[in-house]
């Protein structure tokens, strides 16, 4: 295989990617330990520094929550908490493949995770660990989207991988869902997604990445072996640059 474009990358990753597709949540074990085999493999076949943000939208969802009447921050500290518990499911399947990994949070769980250090994290990043970042950015109304592109940027991350979950390979000019015509971008600006309001994350991340001149790669990460594909630049998906 080609070597990697990038040495370091946040691998953003939506809880929905984890749910047992049988009932529509919970974590599947065999998701889960496929993502860390990759994620492994990645790691030690290609020499590349792997961060993980997982969301938790397959456990709870803060805007749910809050649309169905709840207080918004409130919804969302509990959606932050449902990252932690994906974040310690993927922090299993990597050690059971003998993979060294450590587990970040936001909110501060001592019992459970380290606290969310910069350069702790950048540290065990050089040490060879997988570090897994959780609970956000430990403060409501943000996404888990913008805590890859904050954390991406804090760890000096090269790009940030975004692995899809609903068989959407890429970007489309519309929802190739609805629409038979859609046409997939090999390769789009941060301000052409903005513009046009392409689904990719939302519009804070997508600043903040275009601000932080931050690639994101954008492709079905459900596909199996399509996060080594992504780093070693095959078109799998669609690539975000700066203009």
């Amino acid at each position: 295989m080609a070597e990697s474009q990038y040495r370091r990358v946040v691998l953003k990753l939506s809880g929905e990617a984890f749910a047992d597709t049988s009932i529509g949540y919970g974590i599947d074990a065999a998701v889960v330990q496929r993502i860390a085999d990759e994620v492994a493999h990645a790691h030690n076949n290609l020499g590349v520094e792997m961060a993980i943000v997982v969301g938790g939208g397959n456990i709870f969802r803060g805007m749910s929550g809050a649309q169905r009447g709840m207080d918004r921050a409130r919804a969302d500290y509990m959606g932050m908490l449902a990252t932690v518990i994906n974040a310690l499911a993927i922090q299993d399947a990597l050690e059971s493949i003998d993979q060294p990994v450590r587990v970040q949070t936001a909110i501060t769980m001592s019992q459970v995770a380290e606290p969310y250090i910069p350069r702790r994290a950048i540290r065990h990043l050089e040490k060879g660990r997988v570090v897994v970042f959780a609970a956000g950015t430990g403060n409501p109304f943000f996404t888990t989207d913008t805590t890859a592109a904050l954390r991406g940027a804090e760890i000096g991350a090269e790009a940030i991988l975004k692995g899809t979950h609903s068989g959407v390979d890429g970007i489309y000019s519309a929802d190739p869902r609805k629409h038979a015509d859609a046409e997939k971008l090999t390769e789009v600006s941060h301000f052409e997604v903005l513009n046009k309001r392409l689904e990719v994350m939302d519009s804070t991340a997508i600043t903040f990445c275009m601000d932080n001149k931050l690639p994101i790669i954008v492709f079905d990460v459900m596909q199996p072996g399509n996060i080594a594909r992504a780093l070693v630049g095959e078109p799998i998906g669609t690539l975000v640059r700066t203009a």
